[in-house]
């Protein structure tokens, strides 16, 4: 028995799979994009999928004709390809098209850095980000990830949630990421925050994931059974924030959630 799965599990990633190239290749993506440096070499790859160097090697050649990778001397990186499919997706999503039209016009978000981002799992793809004239420049970028717990709109996507799922995914002794001295800490800690955004309807963070900046979200309803679940944030210096702007802010937020919510919008 012991040989059977020792025989199994030689064979690598994507071994159990219908099509072990692909999950193979997705891997290798995956690999990159979380590498770093961006950069990692045959051997990192090899290592990263469980399968001879041989075989990588190929996978990679496959790749990099693809266009999905590229070779920069002994080691690879994400190729620009990647760039134009995920161009290609964001310009079928109604909803960023919208989002951009809405920001261009609105009184106070046009002045602001604002993005829109879609849940996945415990983390938070930033889809699109407008930028007016803010005083606060985000390093975060478009297809950038972040844990739900670091982000207004993290927690006002997750709010949305049936409470027994939040419960399984932040147990109250759960330890959350920490990214600044006001970064929570546990789950307990973000569920407290959860029932307040729910009361309030949007979700505000005081410098939990930068250091002087806060940020405020809402949530946009899901278009159909199967919509993605999307939330909108801007971002303010904590030092000229009041909350006459913050209300202004939340008030322009919702308009737009409400426009990208609705199919005959």
């Amino acid at each position: 028995m012991a040989d059977s799965r020792n025989s199994r599990s030689s064979d690598g990633l994507g071994s159990a799979s219908p099509a072990p190239a692909v999950t193979r290749a997705a891997a290798v993506l995956d690999a990159l994009a979380a590498s770093a440096t961006g950069r990692l070499t045959l051997s990192d790859l090899a290592r990263e999928l469980g399968i001879p160097k041989s075989s990588t090697s190929n996978l990679l050649l496959a790749l990099e004709e693809a266009r999905l990778i590229s070779r920069q001397g002994a080691e690879f990186t994400l190729g620009r390809k990647l760039v134009e499919l995920g161009a290609a997706y964001l310009s079928r999503l109604d909803e960023v098209q919208e989002f951009y039209r809405y920001c261009e016009q609105a009184p106070m978000l046009s002045r602001e850095t604002v993005r829109i981002a879609m849940l996945d799992g415990t983390n938070v793809i930033y889809l699109a980000r407008y930028e007016g004239h803010p005083a606060v420049r985000l390093t975060s970028n478009i297809g950038d990830k972040m844990p739900v717990s670091l982000c207004a709109v993290g927690k006002a996507l997750i709010a949305r949630l049936n409470v027994h799922d939040i419960e399984d995914m932040f147990p109250d002794d759960a330890e959350l990421p920490v990214m600044t001295p006001k970064s929570l800490r546990t789950g307990a800690e973000l569920k407290a925050q959860l029932r307040t955004i729910r009361d309030q309807g949007y979700a505000f963070e005081d410098e939990e994931s930068t250091t002087g900046v806060v940020c405020l979200a809402v949530s946009v309803p899901t278009r159909g059974a199967h919509g993605p679940s999307l939330g909108l944030s801007v971002t303010a210096l904590k030092a000229t924030y009041t909350e006459e702007q913050g209300s202004q802010m939340v008030k322009e937020l919702r308009e737009l959630a409400r426009s990208l919510g609705n199919p005959m919008g």
